[in-house]
């Protein structure tokens, strides 16, 4: 539309060009939506193709499919690197957070449960677990919770209420180092699930996507492992 001279006509021709090409628009913005956010992101994609048809200079040579890609796509990448996010995360991490967004939703498509484990989503990105569990930490500044939430089982105090208070972990601080040899002799899957949930911060589903089975699976063995330290500890 960049060439086309104003007139009663270049309107119609503007608004049947990004008609036209709609579909496209939902085609890019379905590569990178996930189940809570396709429509915003179709409205950011549609905002693409309205940049690409208002810019777009045939006189240039170019295709206008190989202009409106490029541009749509661009559109709805900013948006997910800049817009999305609440709580600033370096770029490097919200790469790496759609990287393993997008290995999941191929995992999922090709019939992998949940989006694969961790080592599944590795095999296909070559990202190191560490850095996959970073990034799904990362994941959580999307939607960060407000200290004036309301919270407990009455709904009658706010979370802002329960911070700055003394940390009780710290009076169990010899538990834990005499804990260190039992936990280290658990078997593998148990003790990977705790350092997971307990030290990686991961919540329960997320423990479940990276082991690989279900969520009320993970919640059973926490709660005998748990269970089982403590009487270690006891015994002790």
């Amino acid at each position: 539309m960049a060439a086309c001279p104003p007139g009663s006509g270049r309107e119609s021709l503007r608004e049947a060009a990004i008609v036209a090409f709609l579909p496209v628009a939902r085609r890019i913005a379905r590569r990178y939506s996930r189940a809570d956010n396709g429509e915003d992101l179709y409205q950011v994609a549609c905002v693409g193709l309205v940049k690409a048809v208002d810019r777009f200079d045939p006189r240039l040579g170019h295709a206008f499919l190989s202009y409106a890609v490029p541009t749509i796509d661009g559109e709805v990448k900013r948006h997910l690197r800049d817009l999305s996010w609440e709580v600033h995360v370096p770029r490097r991490l919200r790469d790496r957070h759609r990287r393993v967004l997008l290995a999941q939703d191929e995992l999922r498509h090709a019939g992998e449960g949940r989006g694969g484990t961790v080592r599944d989503v590795q095999r296909l990105t070559g990202i190191s677990e560490e850095d996959i569990l970073q990034a799904l930490r990362a994941g959580r500044a999307r939607n960060p919770l407000s200290i004036d939430e309301q919270r407990g089982p009455e709904r009658d105090s706010t979370l802002a209420e329960t911070l700055g208070e003394d940390d009780p972990a710290l009076d169990r601080v010899t538990d834990l180092i005499a804990l260190g040899p039992v936990i280290r002799a658990l078997p593998d899957r148990e003790r990977r699930i705790l350092c997971l949930y307990f030290f990686h911060s991961l919540t329960q589903r997320e423990v479940a996507h990276a082991i690989g089975v279900s969520q009320m699976h993970v919640s059973r063995l926490l709660t005998r492992t748990c269970t089982f330290l403590r009487q270690s500890l006891l015994a002790d």
